[in-house]
């Protein structure tokens, strides 16, 4: 997970409390599954847009768009582990 915060640091993002909407600011909500033995593997982003909702890219699949980041949440993609933000 360090690598990812990192790289999206790169972009001007920084860690941030929470995914509520903020206007002035665009989030990021990073998704990780808990392996045994590994620790958290980063394994999907969502980007939040000007509207407070949310996308994703799923895989070779359009974009979609969703309320919350719990609506894709468990199953392939984990849990949201961090939520980053940087000034638009």
């Amino acid at each position: 997970m360090g690598a990812f915060i990192a790289a999206y640091g790169t972009l001007g993002y920084v860690e941030c409390a929470d995914g509520s909407f903020e206007p002035g600011f665009e989030k990021v909500a990073l998704y990780a599954r808990n392996v045994p033995g590994i620790g958290w593997e980063p394994t999907h982003a969502a980007r939040q847009l000007s509207d407070g909702c949310w996308t994703s890219k799923l895989g070779e699949f359009e974009d979609i768009e969703h309320f919350g980041v719990d609506a894709i949440a468990d199953g392939s993609y984990g849990t949201v582990v961090c939520y980053l933000r940087r000034a638009v």
